[in-house]
Order: structure tokens, then sequence, then C-alpha cells
């Protein structure tokens, strides 16, 4: 049914949405919020990853169309608690990839650099959670950089190069060989990691491709 304007939505509902730029949105109602008209529904994870869901914020102002899919009338479980400094640092860290992504494109940076930048930086973001005691640190040389939180924010943008924990020194067109500086387990672990990047963007291109010649492949065999 439609929902009329001004009503309540009960947490666990299942609820629809239509946009004004006629897109469809449907999830669980996890808060909503009277006075300023937000609604909160709970989502598969657009990553696909299993135990994990996108949470999307819909503003019922813009919206053209509410229907209750399935109402909720039972008392809905308590609300998990919440890991506010763990939220916050999140926060800074997406701003900070935000602004550093913003900076590369206007300065003219390649996709490639731009790609090996993302994974050079997830890539130490990693083995900092695992060195913080959540995953456990994998065997992989040493990484005593890697001791404090700020040493994530070590891969920025000097102009078109990309700086490594101020010892390495990526130049475009950031292959292997364009990998600069003290011979030692930094310089080592980042053509490690550039090499990687390169052979998997490879790898992924010929997966695309075969996709791509897969239709016309059966096409032929059929025909």
């Amino acid at each position: 049914m439609a929902a009329p304007p001004g009503e309540y939505f009960s947490v666990g509902s299942q609820v629809s949405c239509r946009t004004c730029q006629e897109q469809r949105l449907q999830g669980e109602v996890v808060a909503f919020d009277y006075q300023s008209k937000m609604l909160a529904l709970k989502c598969p994870s657009s990553s696909g990853k299993p135990n994990h869901a996108d949470i999307l914020l819909i503003n019922l102002q813009y919206v053209s169309e509410v229907e209750i899919i399935n109402d909720r009338t039972e008392t809905p479980p308590p609300l998990a608690s919440l890991n506010v400094s763990k939220l916050a640092s999140k926060a800074r860290t997406e701003k900070e990839e935000k602004l550093s992504q913003a900076y590369a494109i206007s300065a003219g940076v390649s996709l490639e650099g731009q790609q090996l930048f993302q994974t050079i930086h997830k890539t130490f973001l990693e083995l900092f959670i695992h060195q913080a005691g959540g995953v456990g640190c994998p065997a992989r040389g040493n990484f005593h950089l890697l001791s404090s939180p700020s040493s994530i924010k070590d891969c920025k943008w000097q102009e078109k190069n990309i700086v490594v924990m101020e010892e390495v020194v990526i130049t475009p067109p950031y292959q292997v060989e364009n990998c600069k500086g003290k011979e030692g387990s930094a310089l080592s672990h980042v053509r490690k990691i550039v090499e990687k990047h390169f052979r998997d963007v490879e790898s992924q291109k010929i997966l695309q491709r075969s996709q791509a010649q897969q239709p016309q492949k059966e096409a032929a065999l059929s025909s």
C-alpha cells in the first residue's frame, strides 16, 4: 500500500521508495526521524560481501512514492552498540581519500596512476589494521614503519609523483622501474605492490575480454 505523507515507519519494516529521479530503493527500516523526514534503510551490500549491508539515508522530501511492503508491528530488537571513534576514523580516512583523488584528477594524473595510488594506500591501510591486532599480522616482511595510524597517510601525491613513506618515489608511467629510493625493505615492498597491481590489472583485462567474446563463441557454435 502507499504510505500517506507524515506516517511513521516501524523499525524492521520493509519499505520501497521511488525518488524524484525515478530511482527505486527498497530495504529494511533501521531508523526514521519525523522532524527531518530522514529515513534510513538497510539493503544488501553492494560489495557482495556476506554479513555486510548498505545503509541508505533517504530524504523523504525528495521521494515521490513510498510503499510499505511488510509492516513490522512487534517490538524491534535493541540497537547494536556503535564504535564512535572507529566510525570517526573511517570518516576521516574516506575524506582524505576523496581529497587525494580530487587532487590527482586536477593535476592531470593518468587513470593508471590513480588506480595504483589507491592500491598502495589500501595495502598499507590493511597492514596497519593487521598490526593493530584485529586480524593478526601476516609474515610479509619488516613493517616497523606502520606502527602508528599516521603511517596510513604516508602515501601522498607530489605533483604527478606518488611518494610512499617519504622514502620511495614512483614517477609516471608508474611501472616497477619507475620506483626510486634507497635500497631496502621499503623500496622492495613497494616494488612488489606495483608489480602485483599491474599483474592483477592485466589479468582483469584478459578476463573481461574473454567474457566479452563468450557470447560470440556461443553464437558461432549454435549456428
